[in-house]
């Protein structure tokens, strides 16, 4: 019987609005950047017309990206709660699909936004095979102690023996698929932030990464038994932040873009994929075609990345080597630049730099579970 799973990084579907950037310019939309705004009164009314305005077309985006994956079960990223949840799938999603995801399961997590990882799915595979949730497991609450994994990087970064590691969740779901096993790990591993202590922002976080990859791996080890994890029908589905590569991005749109790839000698995935654990099915794809996220700061810091995964047990990607990913970009904004062959037809009013679906792309895949 076959599944087809997909990962999302929704950026903040959100039934609130956020006030704080009155005081803090951080954390303003560029928009009210504009205004001479005197009071957080006026500041606050605002707001909220600028983020209703925009939350439309972003979010009509939004659910014509989760239609095209076709999937039946989708892992999602900032997702605010279940009530924000159910007014999108039924206000969009709806309108695009019809009845398809009525399943919604998300717990709270540790991120200081409320943003959390998230699944929709539906009653039945594309093929008529009944998907059952059997339970949810939320493992938000593990400390660095707990695990053994406090180092002194994790000292040096203020990290605390008592603190959680999880920057949000592991929510481990288990299912059944036409009577078949299969447990999902949802996560969103720690942001790369700003750079700090010399460092840029990805190398100054990647011990809490690292450790946030070790614990997720001692938690399917200790489920399913250290020796027999791997051969286990499982995935690790979501946005971790990293990357085993990236394209650097040179030129410009008048004298023509240049792209090269290069391998990155330090990867959270590592911890993961370290003695064939379990193999990220993206990578099946050609170098260039792997990019799930446009990254820029600038014309002198720009490249594409994957940072969205679906990892299959090594057991599941050992019955399914055929399997290829789908990599969704019709979403993107039009400053996205594209290696050559990879252009797609843009969803109607994606802007140059927003409206957009999001600032992550969809991966899905279709699997056989036996």
């Amino acid at each position: 019987m076959s599944l087809r799973l997909a990962t999302f990084n929704v950026e903040n579907l959100m039934n609130r609005f956020d006030f704080s950037g009155f005081r803090n310019q951080l954390n303003q939309d560029r928009t009210l950047a504009l205004f001479d705004i005197k009071t957080e009164a006026e500041y606050r009314v605002l707001e909220q017309a600028r983020a209703i305005a925009h939350s439309d077309d972003t979010r009509q985006l939004t659910a014509l990206a989760i239609a095209a994956t076709r999937a039946d079960i989708i892992c999602m990223q900032e997702v605010d709660n279940v009530e924000a949840l159910k007014a999108f799938e039924y206000g969009y999603l709806f309108k695009m699909v019809g009845q398809g995801y009525r399943q919604k399961y998300t717990t709270a997590g540790n991120d200081s936004r409320g943003i959390d990882v998230a699944l929709m799915m539906r009653d039945e595979t594309a093929h008529g095979q009944p998907i059952e949730f059997v339970r949810m497991t939320s493992h938000a609450h593990v400390t660095f102690e707990q695990f053994g994994l406090h180092t002194p990087e994790l000292a040096a970064l203020g990290q605390e023996p008592h603190e959680r590691i999880f920057r949000r969740d592991c929510l481990e779901i288990d299912l059944k698929i036409g009577g078949a096993p299969l447990t999902l790990y949802l996560v969103h591993f720690k942001s790369m932030g700003s750079p700090r202590n010399g460092l840029d922002g990805r190398a100054a976080t990647m011990p809490v990464r690292i450790a946030e990859a070790q614990a997720v791996r001692r938690i399917i080890e200790e489920r399913f038994g250290k020796d027999h994890a791997a051969d286990k029908h499982w995935a690790i589905c979501g946005d971790m932040n990293d990357y085993r590569q990236r394209t650097l991005i040179d030129g410009d749109a008048h004298t023509g873009y240049r792209f090269d790839v290069v391998d990155e000698s330090q990867s959270c995935l590592n911890v993961l994929l370290a003695g064939g654990f379990c193999e990220n099915v993206v990578e099946r794809r050609p170098e260039l075609d792997r990019w799930t996220l446009y990254h820029t700061r600038g014309p002198q810091e720009r490249h594409l990345c994957q940072l969205d995964y679906i990892l299959l047990s090594k057991g599941l990607a050992a019955q399914n080597a055929s399997s290829v990913p789908d990599i969704i970009r019709s979403g993107q904004p039009f400053r996205t630049p594209f290696p050559p062959g990879q252009e797609v037809d843009r969803f109607p009013r994606a802007g140059w730099d927003r409206p957009k679906a999001s600032d992550h792309c969809p991966v899905a895949v279709t699997f056989d579970i036996i």
